[in-house]
């Protein structure tokens, strides 16, 4: 089997633009936060202490409760979307060139297999992208506090809570009373 010199320039062309846009793959969803740097911790040590007594002497914050009643509970649909991988790109890439390579003959040929590969690759990308995840569900319980602040919580699961039952928030948690 022999290679013309125009087919390996198609099929270099298109495996050139199917990896060139297998890069424009987005980074994972907790990279794209703000303030997200991989180069530096993201809490800071705990303050050193003097030590007493062999070990390390840390303060106590004081446990603070506050006693309230649920004012409103909602449930929370969230889909997500997936992250594409790059392999709608490379199979969108490789048939695009397949396609490209049917038209033309010669020079124009090989132009028509890049840019058939090129174009495959960003609509194989854009399909993948696309594509759906899983829906989370999630609950937002509001709860009126006692000195009329109100606090918002978002739970997985609200267990027994209905509206208007008195709770004890303390620590971020919520229970029932």
């Amino acid at each position: 089997m022999t290679f013309r010199p125009r087919s390996i320039t198609a099929i270099a062309s298109a495996a050139l633009g199917a990896a060139f846009l297998a890069g424009c793959v987005q980074p994972p969803l907790y990279e794209q936060q703000p303030g997200y740097s991989p180069a530096y911790p993201s809490a800071a040590p705990p303050p050193a202490y003097p030590a007493y007594g062999g070990q390390a002497y840390r303060p106590v914050p004081p446990a603070y409760a506050e006693y309230g009643r649920v004012a409103n509970i909602e449930l929370l649909q969230q889909e997500q979307r997936r992250a594409p991988s790059g392999a709608g790109a490379i199979i969108g890439g490789v048939l695009g060139a397949v396609v490209g390579n049917q038209v033309g003959g010669g020079f124009g040929r090989a132009a028509a297999t890049g840019i058939g590969a090129v174009g495959g690759a960003v609509a194989g990308n854009a399909l993948e992208g696309n594509q759906r995840g899983p829906t989370v569900q999630s609950y937002r319980i509001s709860v009126q506090t006692d000195n009329g602040r109100m606090q918002v919580f978002d739970v997985p699961n609200p267990g027994d809570l209905r509206i208007g039952d008195r709770v004890r928030v303390e620590d971020g948690r919520i229970q029932r009373i």
